[in-house]
Parts: C-alpha cells; sequence; structure tokens
C-alpha cells in the first residue's frame, strides 16, 4: 500500500512538510509506503474548463510533471493534501493543483472510495476554513476522510515553529494511525465485502 502526501507550501522544508512528514512516519511504521511530493515550488496552471479531458486521458494542458502526478495518484491507495494558510483559505498553488487533479473526466472515478486527509498549516486563523475547503475534493469524488482527535492544523509561522505544537503533531500522528487502520481494513475485507456501486444519472 501506498500513500501520497501532497506539500502545497513553496518551502520544501517548512511547517507544511514538517506536518506532513510527522503523519508519513506514522504510515512508514504501520507498514505503508509514503512519498511526499513537492506541489508549492511548481508552476501549476490552473483548470481552464476546456472539457477536453472527458475522453478519459486526462487534463490535455502540456505539462509532463502533471501527469506524472495524475497516475500516481491513481495508483495509491491514499492522499494526504498539506497547504499553507494565507488569506483564510488554502494557498493558490494547491487550489489549481486540486482543481486541475480532481476536475478531470475519467480520472476521478480511480479515486472513488480511497482514503484522504487535509492539512492546514496557519500562523493563527483560517485552518478550519481550508481543512474544510480540501475536504470538499474528496467528498465530490466518493472518497473516505481519515478523522482525527482535533482538525488537521498545525500552528505555525516562523521556520521550525510545527515542531512546537503538540497537540498539532498528536492530531497528525492520529490521523494516520487512522488512515492505516482504514486502509488495512480495506485491504483484508477486499474479497468479502465488494465495494458498492453507484447510481448513475
Amino acid at each position: 500500500m501506498k500513500v501520497l502526501l501532497f506539500n502545497g507550501s513553496p518551502k520544501t522544508n517548512g511547517n507544511t512538510y514538517q506536518a506532513l512528514c510527522e503523519a508519513a512516519h506514522i504510515l512508514n511504521l504501520a507498514g505503508i509506503n509514503t512519498e511526499i511530493i513537492q506541489v508549492g515550488s511548481v508552476r501549476v496552471s490552473g483548470c481552464i474548463a476546456c472539457g477536453g479531458c472527458a475522453g478519459g486521458s486526462g487534463c490535455v494542458l502540456p505539462d509532463p510533471w502533471f501527469a506524472q502526478v495524475t497516475k500516481k495518484a491513481i495508483e495509491c491507495d491514499g492522499m494526504i493534501f498539506g497547504s499553507p494558510v494565507y488569506f483564510a483559505g488554502m494557498n493558490g498553488t494547491m487550489k489549481a493543483f486540486l482543481d486541475r487533479l480532481f476536475y478531470q473526466r475519467g480520472i476521478r472515478q480511480h479515486f472513488r472510495l480511497k482514503v484522504g486527509a487535509a492539512v492546514a498549516v496557519c500562523r493563527r486563523a483560517g485552518s478550519v476554513g481550508t481543512f474544510d475547503e480540501i475536504n470538499h475534493y474528496f467528498l465530490i469524488s466518493e472518497m473516505l476522510i481519515a478523522p482525527s482527535t482535533y482538525w488537521n492544523n498545525v500552528l505555525a509561522l516562523q521556520p521550525g515553529d510545527a515542531q512546537n505544537d503538540g497537540e498539532g503533531l498528536r492530531t497528525m500522528r492520529n490521523m494516520a494511525r487512522n488512515m492505516a487502520w482504514m486502509l488495512q481494513m480495506k485491504q483484508a475485507t477486499r474479497q468479502a465485502i465488494p465495494l458498492p456501486e453507484a447510481e448513475k444519472l
């Protein structure tokens, strides 16, 4: 099993990265492979709603990096998206990335009943809105959301501040434990309990 963790911060080793690492460590202890993918420092164009993805081959914008990440997202078992909070919401790069990733027709069906989790890192306020905003992508895609003992947010401003938020890091670890359990339950019951079929209009 494998979980992808997406770092929406332009700072490759900043506080959002540290929060994701806390979760990745727990997943690794449970025997689940992880990979952190850097999004925040990549130039990502937003979705232009051209409908070119309707053929099922993914986004038609010429972007080899995005196509490769989409392939990994299809193949993985779970995804965690971490975003810094700028103005009470996720940052622009992560928003553009999520819009394109989840908008792709014929691709989003592969996300159905995967396990997802949202992580927000902020100085003080805006984390709940960001957390909720990311969860919308999971819910519209029929994904399962890994819960924790609090909203998945870490309070940090200066580099390294994440390490001082004991409750936030504990929340990351508990979320990762719950995600690991959900993934293991899915794997253990895959044969006995088939996935439900959704009604189509």
